[in-house]
C-alpha cells in the first residue's frame, strides 16, 4: 500500500483568541500531516505574525496570504464562501497527496486525531470523507454539539481521500459547499462518517463568530443553496428553535431559507445530485438510511 501523504489546509482569520491552541495541538500530532497550510485571510489582530513565529519551529507548517477580494462593509465572509476560496487557494501550494483535510482556526485537535482517522480511511477504502465530532463551551463544560446522523463530517475538521475529493470536483467555492460534497461523495459511491469516540474542541459555538442569529439565518440560507425541501425545513426550523435564544433562532433559520427562495438564490446543482439528496431524505424520514453507510 502506497504511504499515506497528507496535506491540511486551513483558512483563518483574526482568531488570535484561539490560534495558539490549535497549533500546538497540530504540533503534538502523534501522525502530523506532511503538509500544513495555513492561509491568513487578511487578519489584522495579530494572527499573521502569530503562524509565522509557530512556522519556523513547525517543519511541515507553512503560512501564506489569501488573495483579497474586498467585500462590502459589515458583509458576512461565510456567506460569501471566502473560507472556500481560501482553502482552495491554499491547495495550489502542495499539489502532491493522497489526503486533504480542513481544519478550521479555532478547533483543537486530541494529539491522536489524524492518526485514528486515517486508520479509519484504511481500513475502509470506501471511505470518502471522514473525521470526528465536536465539543463547544457550554455553562462552563464542554457540550457534544449535535448531529442529526452519523454521516454528516463537519466542515471544520473533515479529512478527503484524494480519489473521493477528485470524484466530487473539489470544495465548490458556494455557501453550503459542506453538505454539497457529502451528497455528491455519496452519490459517487463513497461513504461519509463521522466517528464519536474522536473527540476534538471547538473553542466557539459554530456559527456565532457574528453572532448567533446571523448563523442561523445563514444556515436557512445554506440549506437553501444545497436543495432542501421546504418541508424538511419546517421540521428541522422547530429543533433549531430549542437552540439559544431559544425560539427565535428558528425564526432567524427559516427566515434565512424564505428569504433565499424569495430573492431567487441560485441553488447548487449537478446531474444527478438533487434526485440523490431526496432519495436520502425519503430514507432517512422513513429510518431506512443506515447511518454507518452510504444510502
Amino acid at each position: 500500500m502506497a504511504a499515506q501523504r497528507v496535506l491540511i489546509v486551513s483558512a483563518v482569520r483574526n482568531e488570535i483568541r484561539h490560534i495558539e491552541l490549535v497549533v500546538r495541538a497540530m504540533a503534538a500530532q502523534t501522525r502530523p500531516p506532511d503538509t500544513w497550510i495555513v492561509v491568513d485571510d487578511g487578519s489584522t489582530d495579530g494572527t499573521r505574525e502569530l503562524l509565522e513565529r509557530a512556522a519556523a519551529e513547525i517543519p511541515f507548517m507553512r503560512v501564506i496570504a489569501a488573495p483579497q477580494r474586498p467585500l462590502p462593509a459589515g458583509a458576512d465572509r461565510l456567506l460569501h464562501a471566502a473560507d472556500a476560496r481560501a482553502f482552495n487557494h491554499g491547495l495550489g501550494f502542495a499539489p502532491d497527496f493522497t489526503h486533504v483535510g480542513k481544519l478550521d482556526g479555532d478547533i483543537e485537535l486530541p494529539p491522536d486525531y489524524y492518526e485514528r482517522v486515517l486508520a479509519k480511511l484504511r481500513y475502509n477504502p470506501r471511505l470518502g470523507i471522514a473525521g470526528g465530532v465536536l465539543v463547544e463551551p457550554s455553562a462552563g463544560s464542554w457540550k457534544l454539539r449535535g448531529t442529526s446522523h452519523l454521516q454528516h463530517v463537519r466542515g471544520a475538521l473533515k479529512l478527503y481521500s484524494n480519489e473521493c475529493f477528485e470524484a466530487i470536483g473539489g470544495v465548490r467555492e458556494i455557501l453550503g459547499w459542506d453538505g454539497v460534497d457529502e451528497v455528491l461523495a455519496r452519490m459517487h459511491g463513497f461513504e461519509t462518517r463521522s466517528f464519536p469516540d474522536i473527540v476534538a474542541r471547538h473553542h466557539r459555538v459554530a456559527g456565532s463568530a457574528d453572532g448567533r442569529l446571523r448563523g442561523q439565518h445563514r444556515l436557512g440560507r445554506c440549506m437553501y443553496v444545497e436543495g432542501y425541501p421546504p418541508l424538511w425545513i419546517a421540521a428541522r426550523s422547530v429543533r433549531v428553535a430549542s437552540t439559544r435564544p431559544l425560539g427565535i433562532s428558528g425564526l432567524a433559520f427559516m427566515a434565512g431559507y424564505v428569504g433565499a427562495a424569495a430573492r431567487r438564490v441560485r441553488r447548487f446543482d449537478a446531474d444527478g445530485y438533487r434526485a440523490h439528496l431526496r432519495r436520502e431524505l425519503r430514507a432517512r424520514a422513513a429510518g431506512k438510511l443506515n447511518p454507518f453507510v452510504s444510502a
